[in-house]
């Protein structure tokens, strides 16, 4: 683009811009634990005062090791599944279909008719990468992907915690009951994450809501039959951490030996039959 893009966003859509800036800026730095150069070239291509999101270090890391995470389990999908669709809910910026080209998969990424406009200028359609404009919450977008029996996987990235509970289970029935057999993986914060949250610069800056947290992902079971907890997966387990600064690593190693520090940010795998 040959000129600066001024984002036009509702304060609570702001929060895209939190994932973008954290890995742009990871991706420059000495050591990186993750790389995304689309990042940065969308970064510069944006008229936004990034620095006012106040993004924490230790917020960049987790989102880092978030999104390597997602990226490990679609790319693990597609190479068992070539031929499969992946449904990214919430997509953002983000350039996951980049960083994981889908090749005779069909892609779907998904978020409100204001970013999908900007994600256009950046990563335009083709045949088998589509972007679909809509709340998530607005049902209706679900009939535009057909139910064609094929494997799927629906990424849920920084998007549960926005909605409330009664909208996440109904996501996932509705997931269930148009594409059975599919994977869902998102990441998840506990009740007392969604307490306390409200306190952190970045989201007090967006004005965003954080409405929904669970401690027992098992419980998610219960919403209905077929519905099956396959992973739940820990920031402190991921490889990355060794990468770290010293100080850093020593505190996401120190933070995987407490229960309550796994729960408050981790990501889950559902299977829904």
């Amino acid at each position: 683009m040959s000129s600066k893009e001024t984002i036009m966003l509702s304060q609570e859509q702001e929060t895209l811009l939190i994932p973008l800036y954290a890995k742009a800026t990871e991706s420059h730095r000495a050591r990186p634990i993750f790389s995304d150069p689309k990042a940065g070239e969308i970064l510069a291509a944006v008229a936004y005062d990034f620095s006012s999101l106040r993004v924490p270090r230790k917020t960049s890391i987790t989102l880092c090791l978030r999104a390597t995470r997602l990226d490990a389990v679609a790319r693990n999908f597609l190479n068992q599944n070539p031929t499969g669709r992946v449904l990214h809910l919430g997509c953002g910026l983000d350039s996951r279909c980049l960083r994981i080209p889908p090749a005779e998969a069909d892609w779907y990424d998904l978020d409100l008719p204001m970013v999908i406009d900007l994600r256009r200028k950046f990563y335009p359609e083709k045949p088998n990468y589509h972007l679909v404009a809509s709340s998530v919450t607005a049902w209706d977008w679900i009939e535009q992907i057909p139910p064609d029996g094929r494997p799927t996987l629906v990424i849920a990235e920084g998007l549960l915690m926005y909605l409330t509970e009664a909208d996440v289970r109904t996501l996932i029935l509705k997931l269930q009951q148009r594409f059975p057999g599919c994977h869902v993986v998102a990441d998840v914060y506990s009740q007392l994450t969604v307490r306390q949250i409200s306190r952190h610069p970045s989201l007090k800056k967006t004005g965003a809501t954080i409405r929904w947290g669970i401690d027992e992902a098992k419980a998610i079971e219960r919403w209905g039959t077929g519905i099956r907890l396959i992973e739940e997966w820990y920031f402190a387990q991921a490889e990355e951490i060794n990468r770290l600064s010293k100080i850093h690593a020593a505190l996401f190693k120190l933070a995987g030996r407490f229960a309550a520090a796994n729960l408050a940010h981790r990501i889950i795998q559902l299977e829904l039959s």
